[in-house]
């Protein structure tokens, strides 16, 4: 039995012989065995040229041109069984820490401000307005820390503490990454029309051909030099739309480290949001 197959069973606390585990796609229309694992999936035809294979938080997702029979792409996922399968083991696993790490809202709870801590504590003071916030800044630029005074009375409920914390945090999302784009958008040489927020869970960011940017409001937890990239890659989608090598160049042209940065929002997961 293969290594990562059995963590599968070990993960799953299932012995061999036993029912083989699970993972199902919330879309699936396809069942496949991979091994010792049941596996559903999301599956679609697209406009390409071979097989692929994402792995995220909802599973398996399979797209692959028209011209592939049902029985090549049920052989390229028996190839890839041990990826598929560790892959799946490592995102369960991911989504697991990421429900532990869930915010809880009350007085004193520590969110990720533009890569610094910021703690939220609530004020109802006469100094603030009912679901106001001010943020105060702790120490100097190498090792800043912030507080975000919302006011708000300390029986406030979780609910009324997230809503007031997110308000201003969009509000402050919407004032920078303005800031950013003006700041990048003429040294790429295109120009942004419209800027608005969105709250998706799989992406940080889209670009339409008008001139309309749409930015991830959470992207405020991660460092500026994150948000740059952000900004620039959908800057640069203003001048090529796909993701060719024409487009990896355009943003290089104004952000040469651009792979460090873009690892960051792959490998520094924020925790959910609710």
């Amino acid at each position: 039995m293969g290594q990562f197959i059995q963590r599968v069973l070990d993960l799953f606390e299932v012995a061999p012989s036993t029912v083989a585990a699970q993972f199902a796609h919330p879309r699936a229309s396809r069942r496949i065995a991979l091994a010792t694992c049941d596996v559903a999936y999301a599956f679609r035809r697209a406009k390409r040229r071979t097989i692929g294979m994402v792995i995220g938080p909802d599973g398996l997702e399979v797209s692959a041109p028209r011209w592939v029979t049902v029985g090549e792409i049920e052989s390229t996922l028996h190839e890839k069984a041990d990826w598929i399968v560790r892959k799946l083991v490592e995102m369960q696993e991911h989504q697991r820490r990421l429900g532990e790490a869930r915010i809880q809202w009350r007085d004193g709870v520590v969110l990720r401000y533009l890569g610094a801590s910021l703690k939220v504590v609530l004020d109802s003071s006469a100094a603030l307005k009912k679901n106001s916030a001010q943020l105060e800044t702790l120490g100097d630029e190498s090792a800043a820390s912030f507080v975000l005074r919302i006011g708000l009375p300390i029986t406030a409920s979780p609910e009324q503490i997230r809503d007031a914390t997110q308000a201003w945090l969009m509000r402050r999302a919407k004032e920078l990454f303005a800031e950013r784009l003006d700041y990048f958008a003429p040294r790429l040489g295109v120009a942004w029309k419209r800027l608005s927020l969105s709250s998706a869970s799989t992406r940080w960011g889209t670009a339409s051909a008008d001139g309309a940017i749409r930015l991830n409001w959470r992207l405020i937890h991660h460092k500026l030099d994150v948000i740059d990239y952000v900004v620039a890659h959908e800057l640069s989608h203003l001048k090529v739309m796909d993701h060719s090598p024409q487009f990896w160049d355009t943003v290089k042209s104004v952000m040469p480290d651009y792979p460090e940065r873009r690892r960051v929002l792959r490998d520094e997961p924020l925790a959910p949001w609710g």
